[in-house]
């Protein structure tokens, strides 16, 4: 899909208030696109309408939560009021949890399976049927992780959404290539994004000093939402299939694929080692 000019394009984005969905929102409209941008967050939501409408491109703004069907059905009404169908989709919208399995709640997991994968399946299930009879091709874009195949034992929820979002993803490119609809899963990797600070925490890593480790580690890394949103367009160019973003999310990529038992054996090193410095820090 040629992005060097999207005038006349309309590009949707979820979970667009902050972060990956609010820089990829803004490279989208810097190629001309009109946008179309929905979130929770209603005052991040407002200041990336804004800096939209700064750029000379149209936006139509709402807050939604993505995992009601209802408020995804009335998103899609109000979109589809406008346009015929949207040429580019980005389910974005996501949340965080820090939490190994026994820790995990069925309310954690009711929570975030809600967000996380229904809110994709709500996004595809409203807006790419229009796309598909539309007969203009496009493009979905479905924010995985790199814990999306590479899991680890302290995000066990997140990862098992995260493994579902990129495997409908894949299920999709196979149905969607008839009809000239690309379709990519990213794995953006070690992003410094508000979600460090914003996820629940549950078990021995819910304490405030495990929290500032996080952030800080990710702080440190310095891979900023708006290299993952230039990263974004370069792969719906080249319809990638999987888009890993950062370095170690592409090394791990790598791993996975060609020495798997290498894979497990440093996902369950690095668990192992996240656990010894939370006790450490929990008794200093």
């Amino acid at each position: 899909m040629n992005l060097s000019n999207l005038t006349g394009k309309t590009a949707l984005v979820t979970g667009a208030a902050s972060g990956i969905g609010r820089e990829t929102a803004l490279a989208f409209a810097r190629r001309g696109a009109s946008l179309a941008i929905c979130d929770l967050d209603e005052k991040g939501l407002g200041e990336t309408g804004e800096r939209i409408r700064a750029l000379g491109c149209d936006v139509l703004a709402r807050r939604v939560d993505v995992a009601s069907r209802e408020q995804m059905r009335e998103f899609a009404e109000a979109v589809h009021s406008e346009v015929d169908a949207v040429d580019i989709l980005m389910n974005n919208a996501g949340v965080g949890l820090g939490a190994g399995f026994l820790d995990t709640s069925l309310d954690d997991w009711d929570w975030i399976v809600d967000i996380n994968l229904k809110g994709v399946v709500h996004g595809c299930h409203f807006f790419v049927p229009k796309m598909v009879d539309r007969r203009r091709g496009g493009h979905v874009v479905n924010v995985s992780s790199a814990a999306g195949y590479f899991a680890s034992s302290p995000l066990s929820a997140y990862v098992a959404t995260k493994f579902a979002v990129l495997g409908l993803s894949e299920a999709l490119l196979d149905e969607l290539a008839t009809h000239g609809i690309g379709v990519t899963a990213v794995c953006p990797g070690i992003i410094d994004t508000p979600i460090t600070r914003n996820s629940p925490l549950r078990g021995a890593v819910d304490t405030p000093e495990a929290r500032e480790r996080v952030v800080e580690a990710y702080r440190k890394r310095g891979y900023r939402p708006e290299r993952v949103a230039r990263n974004i367009l370069k792969a719906i160019e080249r319809r990638r299939p999987v888009a890993p973003i950062s370095p170690e999310a592409w090394g791990l990529y790598y791993l996975k694929r060609l020495f798997p038992r290498a894979a497990w054996w440093l996902a369950h090193w690095g668990s192992e080692r996240g656990r010894r410095e939370m006790a450490s820090t929990a008794k200093s």
